[in-house]
């Protein structure tokens, strides 16, 4: 929670309570300070509710088969409940050559120095319980781990507290980038695997975005080669005739894909015609287009 002291501008405006201003700046501090509320109060209810719910899981992995601790969803990769100390040994058996961690402090049973004593990478992402999905950025931390693991042929275990939704969250976003599934059919790929899997609405709104922002920067691109020129590139070719129209920016829209990219470049210079010519650069720049 924020607490800012308030100056003597604002006893003025804590004096009218009418003035449509005073409100929305009211407005605009509340809003931080709900969320920070919400927060403390998730974070609470988690701290109270870890040791219980941990030992729940506990007793149904002992009791039931199905209910089991960690699932393999693909050929290297693990999703799956907190490990306790004596499972790394075990992890390290399995061929896991690291571990993404979304636990917060108070909930991670392994210490980083435990996974390294045995080979193990370890990536922490600390996300809050329940509520709350890993940031865009920690998403693409966690899913670049597990694809280079991969690459080497090494298992990651991503985990959290039961293994249904900050871990699925960074398993699904993986299956999304390199299975190249869309996120209801990883959704149900991933429940297929470990049935038990369940995302919080802000979790599955950060695979849907993860998604999203994907195919987008994949169209930009897809869209085509675009050859950018600069007054830095147009230094040394002035025109005789000093024609200072070449010192604009200037850009080349995209040119046809059939044609080769060593082609699209000699046929882009020898257009500028530098030597000897008293054309404005630009002109010259324009005829290239036609190429």
């Amino acid at each position: 929670m924020k607490i800012e002291e308030l100056d003597d501008s604002m006893d003025g405006v804590l004096g009218s309570s009418y003035g449509t201003n005073s409100s929305s700046d009211m407005e605009r501090r509340l809003i931080p300070v709900g969320v920070d509320a919400k927060r403390a109060l998730v974070g609470a209810g988690a701290r109270i509710l870890f040791y219980p719910t941990l030992l729940y899981n506990v007793f149904r992995n002992k009791i039931q088969a199905e209910f089991r601790w960690w699932d393999q969803v693909d050929q290297f990769l693990l999703l799956g409940a907190v490990p306790f100390p004596k499972d790394v040994p075990r992890l390290k058996h399995l061929g896991v050559g690291g571990v993404i961690t979304l636990n917060e402090p108070y909930e991670t049973l392994v210490p980083t120095s435990l996974y390294h004593a045995h080979g193990i990478d370890h990536l922490v992402i600390p996300t809050r319980d329940y509520l709350f999905a890993p940031s865009f950025v920690d998403i693409n931390r966690a899913v670049d781990f597990i694809h280079k693991n991969a690459s080497t042929g090494r298992t990651t275990y991503v985990h959290c507290k039961a293994g249904r939704g900050r871990s699925t969250t960074i398993v699904l976003c993986y299956l999304v980038e390199y299975k190249h599934m869309s996120p209801a059919t990883a959704l149900e790929y991933v429940r297929s695997r470990r049935p038990r899997v369940l995302l919080a609405p802000s979790q599955w709104k950060a695979v849907q975005e993860y998604n999203q922002q994907r195919m987008a920067s994949k169209a930009i691109c897809t869209s085509g080669d675009v050859v950018l020129i600069t007054k830095a590139d147009l230094e040394g070719y002035r025109s005789p005739c000093n024609d200072t129209s070449g010192k604009e920016l200037a850009t080349i829209p995209r040119i046809s894909r059939s044609m080769p990219m060593m082609a699209k470049l000699s046929c882009l210079f020898s257009s500028l015609k530098v030597s000897g010519s008293c054309g404005p650069v630009m002109r010259q720049l324009t005829e290239a287009r036609a190429c």
